[in-house]
């Protein structure tokens, strides 16, 4: 049996069975479950997770403002623990692949808390 981590932020890991994040890495984690959960699937919270897929039909260079702000707001509204800096998209390898590189801190660490860098693809 497992014991529970001494970490006041943890949940199981995602493809890994048995396997729990813990601090940054819990928060990173609920980044990319945020803005690849579609809003209206969660039965439960019906507004939880970003509008992403409304511009999947896009040209990227249209859709990549659009998803910068969608998924900003929703990182701003469902993780309260995380102080925004910056969001990033860049093509992936995969032709209309893309994804964004979301930089942030631990809210109230400070501005010289290390910054942290979570990686999506959309």
């Amino acid at each position: 049996m497992n014991s529970l981590p001494n970490a006041r932020d943890w949940q199981l890991a995602l493809g890994q069975p048995g396997a729990i994040v813990t601090d940054l890495d819990d928060i990173g984690q609920c980044i990319r479950v945020i803005l690849t959960t579609p809003k209206g699937s969660d039965p439960l919270r019906p507004e939880f997770g970003a509008d992403a897929g409304q511009y999947i039909d896009y040209p990227i260079d249209q859709a990549a403002p659009h998803l910068v702000r969608v998924c900003w707001d929703a990182i701003e509204l469902w993780e309260p623990r995380v102080e925004l800096i910056s969001i990033r998209p860049r093509l992936g390898d995969a032709p209309g692949h893309l994804i964004l590189q979301i930089n942030w801190r631990r809210r109230g660490a400070g501005t010289g808390a290390a910054e942290q860098a979570t990686e999506v693809g959309l």
